[in-house]
């Protein structure tokens, strides 16, 4: 068995199926575009019967990009199948996919009328029938044709060998296995995929694809769990984006492969570096922001806070990091100042800034640190220059605030009275404004005919 792995990438069709989101052809095709520069194998460009504007999506993806296997999706309905083909026409590796449900759920809910049979077993018939006939309508347009099982998780077994079976005679060359409904856990889905190899006489003719959702948070899991039972094709979405809870994340898929290949021994071809700058180009697209948690891409995938980490990490990258953030296109690790980051932290943050400490200004330092870090969440570099040169270099104290007083209303005129010191000497005023004084009044103002000002401005140092 081949130890290359293709990643089928359909977060222009499963991913914009996520709630509240909405993708156009022009959408469609910017990431698109990304996805070629991530060089996935195959782009799922959506599903052209459902509306004029994803035909023409997946028209303009088949015709522009280069590289990866285009793909369009159908319902086992000749209609759709044949609005496939016309979409792809153009298309320099065209893969039609199609399918049809697997599961007794699926049969008895989906395909209720009578016109499918009476019976369970009359029903089962018939959708075989229909499988068959849409993988050999896909095959009048195109050699490379891709069938999905919908509930293959939840189907009962012989039932969905046979019908594998009978869709590989009939041509087609990928047998997708979904986890549709995100019910599966990794053993018994590994299980189900290697049950396939062995109880599916043809299988050899065709390669095995897993598509995994993520309500109970087992996607990637239940992919990983088939791949190494014999699959040779995942399918996915950037972020794990996708209908109710998601899909199985192609970053974390991917990077699992890569970091574990000891264990996995498997690769894929997709240009890892391009991963964080597809998870942002998705993420905006898509008006789904990334958590900051999320494993691979998130921002504080490669970030460090805690003393005890940042202290590992800094004597010794891999301690507390098992891939390289360069590796899946940020700059580097950063460590996040808080009140728990302790003493090596800041020492290193001071150096980089320029700072050489002696250990006693380093503990002066880093008791004022510790007492602004608890009113904020993260301490910056402004933060720290101020804090050494505070506590170090201080410097004299030329003007105080001593009293400020600001009167305004929608049917008042805005007054302020300000009082400083300056050095010995006490100075105090007020005027009159057009404005009720904000940051962003806090400048001279000019109103026709007259100089005016945010009267307490005037006496700023």
């Amino acid at each position: 068995m081949s130890d290359l792995v293709a990643v089928f990438d359909t977060t222009l069709r499963d991913g914009e199926q996520a709630a509240g989101t909405r993708l156009g052809s022009r959408d469609k095709l910017t990431v698109a575009r990304q996805l070629a520069r991530l060089n996935v194998d195959i782009i799922e460009a959506g599903y052209p019967a459902s509306s004029p504007e994803d035909f023409e999506a997946v028209r303009q993806i088949s015709t522009e990009i280069q590289g990866p296997v285009i793909c369009a999706l159908s319902r086992a309905v000749a209609g759709d199948i044949e609005a496939c083909g016309r979409a792809l026409e153009k298309a320099a590796k065209p893969r039609i996919h199609t399918g049809i449900g697997a599961s007794d759920i699926h049969i008895m809910g989906k395909f209720r009328d009578e016109r499918y049979g009476r019976t369970l077993q009359e029903k089962r018939a018939r959708i075989l029938q229909l499988a068959v006939e849409a993988v050999k309508l896909a095959r009048s347009f195109v050699a490379d044709v891709q069938f999905y099982a919908e509930d293959a998780a939840r189907a009962d077994a012989p039932y969905l060998f046979a019908m594998l079976e009978a869709v590989i005679a009939a041509g087609a060359t990928v047998v997708n296995i979904p986890d549709t409904t995100g019910y599966a856990v990794p053993e018994q889905f590994g299980s189900l995929i290697r049950a396939i190899g062995e109880n599916v006489p043809n299988i050899g003719n065709a390669a095995i694809s897993v598509h995994c959702h993520n309500d109970l948070g087992l996607a990637v899991a239940n992919t990983l769990a088939g791949i190494r039972n014999g699959a040779r094709q995942v399918e996915g979405t950037i972020n794990g984006v996708g209908e109710r809870a998601g899909n199985a994340a192609i970053e974390e898929v991917v990077m699992a492969l890569r970091t574990r290949a000891g264990y996995y021994g498997l690769r894929t071809r997709t240009e890892a570096r391009e991963f964080r700058r597809t998870s942002r180009l998705v993420a905006d697209s898509l008006g789904m922001a990334v958590p900051a948690n999320k494993a691979v891409v998130g921002a504080n995938a490669f970030s460090h806070s805690s003393g005890i980490h940042v202290d590992g990490f800094l004597k010794e990258r891999e301690t507390y990091e098992i891939m390289r953030p360069e590796d899946v296109g940020f700059d580097e690790s950063r460590v996040v100042l808080t009140a728990r980051t302790g003493r090596h932290g800041l020492r290193d943050r001071l150096a980089r800034l320029g700072y050489e400490l002696s250990q006693d200004e380093l503990n002066q330092t880093y008791q004022r640190f510790l007492a602004v870090a608890d009113k904020k969440q993260e301490i910056f570099d402004e933060d720290l220059i101020a804090i050494v040169h505070d506590e170090l270099h201080p410097a004299a104290v030329t003007y105080q605030l001593e009293y400020l007083h600001v009167y305004s209303g929608t049917a008042a005129i805005p007054t302020a009275t300000v009082r400083l010191r300056i050095g010995e000497e006490t100075r105090e005023g007020a005027s009159i404004g057009d404005a009720p004084w904000t940051p962003s009044t806090s400048r001279l103002r000019q109103s026709p005919g007259r100089r005016s000002s945010s009267c307490a401005t005037r006496f700023a140092p």
